[in-house]
Order: C-alpha cells, then structure tokens, then sequence
C-alpha cells in the first residue's frame, strides 16, 4: 500500500528558490512510525487531490451555460443533516467510530455545513492575538491531549450513470484536522481548513449504499498558522459534494485576459491541462469559445493532441480581440469561457468559467514627490485607482463560518450601494461562490493566504515567528499554493496577499518567490504583506492603523511602491476616527491609492 502525500515537501525539488509542488509516495512502514497527522508539522495533506481552479463538469453546452453546479448530472451536494459523534478528548473515541459497522443510534444529529459549537457541542472561543488553546507561551507543535473531536457520518449512493468515470469528494472547508473515511477505509487528510480538500474516491467504493465518515480534530499542527482575530470555531464550515468527471478529461486550466498597451483590443491565453486514467493514449479534440453577454461567439479554436496515461498533457491557444469590453469594478464585463474536451465525435465532457479582461500594472508619473523621485503608482486598466475596501470575515451569527449565497449578495449589494471597490479576505481565502460574485459585482478582491501565526508575534530568532522558522515552510509554501492555484484565473483578484501578522523571513520570501513567478506568465498582479513593513517581499507598502499626520507626510514625502494600508480606521465598536482628514490626503497624493477599513 502506498500513501500519496501530494503537496510540497522541505525535501522536495528546489526551483528558483522554491519548493515546487509535487506528489511524494511514502511507504506505508515508514508512515506507520511518524506522529499522528494532526500532530507533525510536515504532514499537511495525504491523498488529497492537488489544488485547481473551480470548476464543474456539464455533459453538454447548454447545461454548461447554466453555470450552476446544480444543473450538473455529475454533481451530487451532501449538504443536510448527517449523524454525529462528539467527544472533549481524541483519547475518549471508541476504536471503531469510522467502521460500518458502529452503532449510531445514540448519535446526534447536526447540519452540514455548520460549526458544532453553535449545535450544541463544544465551547466558542473569540479571541484576537492568542491561541485559544494555549494563550500563554506556546511551544509549536505541542497541542493540548484535551482535544475535542467530532465525528461526521451519513450514507450515499453512487448514480448509475457515474459508472466508468472518476469520482470525487469535494469538502470545501472543514476545521481543522480532517481524516476521510469511507466504507471504512481511511481515504486520506487535510488540515487548511479555508482552501478545499479533493479525493479521488473510486476505489474506496461499492455498489449500492456506501458509507462516509469525517473525523475532525478541533486542533491541528495547522491551528498554528490559523490564529485569526475571530470567533475560534470548528467542524465542516463550507459545502461537502460528490461530481465525476470522464476518466480523461480537464486537469486544470489558467486564463490570461488582458489588453494591450492602448487597453483595447483583448490579449486572450488559455492552457488547459488534461489528464488521463486509462491505460490507453488517445487523440483528444480540445476546443474553447468565448461568449459575450449576448450570446456571440467572439474567439474559438480547437486543437487536437495525444493524452497519455503516463503523463498530463496541455493544449494552448492564444488570441487578441479587437474592441473587447474591459472588466473593472465600475464595469465588470464578463465573458463566458466554454472549454470543450471531445473523442472523436463525442463530447466527453464541457467546462464554463467567466472571464474579465483587465490589465494590472505599476507605472511611474511625471509627478515627483517631496523625496525628488516620481511617485510609482498601480493602474488597473490604466488609470490610477483609489481602493475604498473594507475587510470581510466569514461569519454568520446563527451558522458560524458557513455563509449562504444570500448573506453574500446583501453584504455585496450594501457595499456597492455605500460607493465601496474593493474587499480584503481577512484573513483566508473565501469558498468559490465569493468569488464569483465579487466578479459579477464589480469588487477588487485583495486575496489572502490561510496563514497567520499572530500569538508567536514577531521576533525572527529561533522560538520566535514561524515565519522565519524552515521546519515551518512547507505548510506555509501549502497554504499558498492552494490559495493561487484555486483563485488564479478569477477576474476580480487583482492582489495576492501572504498572510496576515505572521512575523517575516525565510518561509515568506519563498512564499513570495512562487507566486511572483507564477504571475510572470500570468496577469502580473502585486503580491503584498503588511508584516514585510518596506522590505523586497511585499510589491506595495500595506500598513496598518497609520494616522491621518502619517498619510500626510508619506504623501508629500514619497515612497519607492504605493501606499494602501492593509487596515485601518478601525470600526469594530469605534467611529472610524479620523476618516475624513485620511481620505483628503489619499485624494491629494498619487502614491496613496486607499485602504481597507477593519
């Protein structure tokens, strides 16, 4: 048996710096002898599918243009009521909780998705800068051994016309130390409970009723990297789903659309990744279409390419579009993107996703600052924007971190209609239905990494922030390659974040490496930290809490990136102080470009 640990490891291929993201087979013996998952720091994630962009399987064009998953016959949502299992401590579980066979009975019912401290078990804890579980002095990776497990089951049934293609489940947050089970068979684990964990489920399958079970540890080695000001609460936060896909189909997929030096005509490139689990090679025909808003084809192209069992194989097509229609917050134009894989003359399976063309770049102005240089300021689509953010936690009072679609739309709607641009995800990236909201909207979205490690605060000598701690990098480099891989092609990213008060140095220049060079052959888009203060891991200056008198001087004095503190005018009980006499220098100076309000 082999166990197949796909994610980065500190041994793993060094590339420009850093570490790529590989699968890694371990033998099951030497498995046998580490630590349990949730408590080793080099055990992020085992037999979890590598991250992707979002998307569904239609089996046709029409019910691809849906866009709704729902529509989709391969998709099955597990959303609802399961059966569950709560103990204080992991040593108080009977041996069998994930068989078939136990006993559920005296089994609690629960929602899905829900935190179980707002059902009923366990206590929520708010806190900002400590860790809940150890406020005082804590010794990463020591966990407390009064850890509180929950224990999720239900049955599914596998629809008839799945048969012969690959099936996955899909849990889109859970928190925080999350082992799958089905039929028995441990599938596998995953502990970044803000970015999906994907498995491949085929053989842990049976015809008829088959059995899943969740086992989810309260804390995890990753509660070290997930010290975020908010309610500290556990369980399964987002959606849980089944969907298949032909057993050669897309991978993955990464959308250049940009616009040239005038900003009008469109740069359009796609790269589309596929894969193949059969033991045979076969010409595939892969071809997209683009789609505006009334229905015209404005760009197509097909191509025919060889996929083998033995490795992936990529199609790649490149167009400009004369007078394309730009996607910005006060005109968010979409284009749907319609990606066609086909054998022969069937059509296997068709993937839609919604593009933007924009263009993101730095430039300098003839303007010079106080400091005698030109101030550098960042452009969307050419023209200097003054971001009015705000800050955006997941959180709902009666749900916990699981928000409905619903409560985003109104949070969207009241943003819009108070003349704001831009949104900060404080301090994680959100589930995929945000994002795609944030485009329909019209909403700069500052992206960030699952990582803050605030109650170690900030000093780099050893013992101090892990964020200059090499036994550390490896979940760092997880956590945010799952954040750029699922939200690389959205067109409302406009800037990458690292994290949030996790200290700096070596894991965040290597963090920062990958992305940047990532965006090389991508939409070139910032990638900023606020605890890299003014040093080279950060493409803007991202403060936080500045003064109105501090706004004033960096303006008039200048700064070699622009300003846009990361929070600030703090809300949360106060009146926002001195907002206006913030915003009349953010109006006078180029170099200041906005903020986000906390």
């Amino acid at each position: 048996m082999k166990l197949i640990v796909k994610t980065a490891l500190l041994c793993g291929t060094l590339c420009c710096g850093m570490i790529t993201h590989q699968p890694i087979h371990a033998d099951s013996a030497t498995c046998s002898q580490r630590l349990p998952y949730w408590k080793d720091i080099q055990t992020v994630a085992v037999n979890k599918e590598l991250p992707r962009s979002s998307f569904m399987s239609y089996p046709d064009k029409n019910t691809a243009l849906s866009y709704k998953y729902e529509k989709s016959p391969y998709y099955q949502l597990l959303n609802g009521t399961w059966k569950f299992y709560f103990v204080d401590s992991y040593k108080d579980l009977p041996e069998n909780i994930t068989d078939p066979s136990a006993d559920t009975s005296s089994w609690h019912d629960i929602k899905v998705p829900g935190n179980w401290e707002l059902q009923g078990y366990g206590t929520a804890i708010y806190t900002n800068h400590g860790y809940e579980f150890k406020p005082r002095n804590p010794q990463p990776p020591a966990l407390p051994e009064a850890n509180p497990v929950g224990v999720y089951r239900r049955d599914i049934e596998i629809p008839a016309d799945w048969d012969g293609r690959d099936i996955y489940l899909h849990i889109a947050g859970a928190k925080s130390g999350l082992y799958v089970y089905i039929n028995g068979q441990e599938v596998g684990y995953s502990e970044d409970s803000k970015d999906p964990a994907e498995f491949l489920i085929n053989k842990y399958l049976k015809p008829g009723k088959n059995v899943i079970a969740l086992k989810i540890f309260r804390w995890s080695t990753g509660s070290f990297l997930e010290c975020q000001d908010f309610w500290r609460i556990s369980g399964i936060e987002r959606d849980v789903f089944l969907w298949s896909q032909p057993r050669i189909a897309l991978q993955d997929f990464r959308v250049v659309s940009t616009l040239d030096n005038n900003y009008k005509q469109g740069i359009f490139k796609l790269a589309i990744d596929l894969k193949n689990h059969t033991e045979t090679a076969k010409n595939l025909t892969v071809s997209y279409e683009l789609i505006d808003k009334s229905g015209n084809n404005i760009a197509s192209e097909s191509s025919n390419i060889w996929v083998s069992p033995a490795a992936p194989a990529m199609a790649s097509f490149e167009k400009q579009l004369p007078d394309v229609k730009p996607w910005s917050a006060e005109t968010p134009h979409l284009y749907t993107l319609l990606m066609t894989i086909k054998d022969g003359g069937k059509v296997l399976e068709v993937i839609p996703y919604h593009v933007g063309f924009r263009r993101f770049e730095m430039k300098k102005t003839e303007q010079k600052a106080g400091n005698g240089l030109p101030y550098t300021v960042f452009l969307v689509n050419g023209q200097p924007v003054k971001f009015k953010g705000v800050n955006i936690h997941e959180h709902n009072p009666k749900t916990g971190h699981y928000v409905t679609e619903d409560l985003m739309r109104k949070d969207f709607e009241l943003m819009k209609r108070n003349n704001l641009n831009a949104v900060r995800l404080s301090h994680y990236p959100q589930d995929r239905r945000f994002y795609e909201l944030c485009d329909e909207y019209g909403l700069y979205v500052y992206d960030e990494a699952n990582i803050e490690s605030h109650g170690m605060y900030y000093n780099l000598k050893k013992g101090g922030t892990l964020g200059n701690n090499p036994e550390w990098l490896k979940p760092h480099m997880d956590r945010t390659i799952n954040m750029y891989e699922r939200n690389k092609n959205y067109p409302c990213v406009t800037f990458f974040s690292l994290g949030n008060e996790a200290g700096n140095g070596y894991n965040f220049y290597q963090t920062y490496l990958f992305i940047k060079n990532k965006e090389k052959y991508g939409m070139n888009r910032p990638v900023n930290y606020e605890r890299a203060l003014w040093e080279w891991n950060t493409d803007m200056y991202v403060p936080q809490y500045p003064s109105a008198a501090w706004f004033e001087e960096i303006g008039k004095t200048g700064s070699d990136r622009p300003v846009v503190p990361s929070e600030y005018a703090h809300a949360m009980g106060n009146s926002t102080g001195s907002l206006y006499d913030q915003w009349k220098a953010i109006y006078k100076y180029p170099n200041l470009q906005g903020g986000f309000i906390w």
